[in-house]
């Protein structure tokens, strides 16, 4: 009966997640920042329903696998936005259901530009041509600021590639 019971409440919160997920492409709502999984990944409430988010842009250190810095890319963006209600400008799904998304935290900052201002992230070219994240990764690299203090600062495409094998 337990299992049952668990099967109907887990399908309604699939089919609200679904009824969601596909009206929010494109679209810019308020809501508000309830789970921060790292430095690149935060977990919203619309309209009752948790969605995860994925920033638009940028790509940082892992924390699964600890990846140096990945632990203070997840308290930066916590520091930003956890708890807050924020702007979010949707854009597209990614192949794991996330909502990738520009984020403006209730200070008028944009949260992706803002993890890669404190070097906490580095600007994701593979998915984003946006000068404005190259010139911000830049002088963070420049002024050697947040993970840009490490000598030899690893991608986390290449840690993540490095982890596979």
């Amino acid at each position: 009966m337990r299992y049952f019971l668990f099967l109907i409440l887990f399908s309604a919160q699939v089919f609200s997640q679904t009824q969601h997920s596909e009206k929010l492409s494109n679209r810019t709502f308020s809501a508000k920042v309830i789970g921060i999984s790292d430095g690149d990944t935060m977990e919203i409430l619309y309209k009752n329903v948790p969605i995860k988010i994925r920033l638009a842009h940028i790509d940082c250190p892992e924390k699964r696998g600890k990846q140096p810095f990945g632990n203070n890319a997840k308290v930066a963006l916590s520091d930003l936005c956890f708890g807050r209600i924020v702007t979010v400008k949707g854009e597209k799904y990614d192949r794991y259901r996330r909502l990738i998304a520009v984020v403006i935290n209730d200070k008028n900052q944009n949260v992706n530009q803002e993890m890669v201002k404190l070097g906490m992230a580095w600007h994701f070219t593979k998915y984003s041509k946006d000068p404005i994240y190259a010139k911000l990764e830049k002088t963070a690299r420049k002024n050697r600021v947040g993970l840009w203090q490490d000598k030899n600062p690893i991608a986390p495409w290449l840690w993540r590639e490095k982890k596979k094998k």
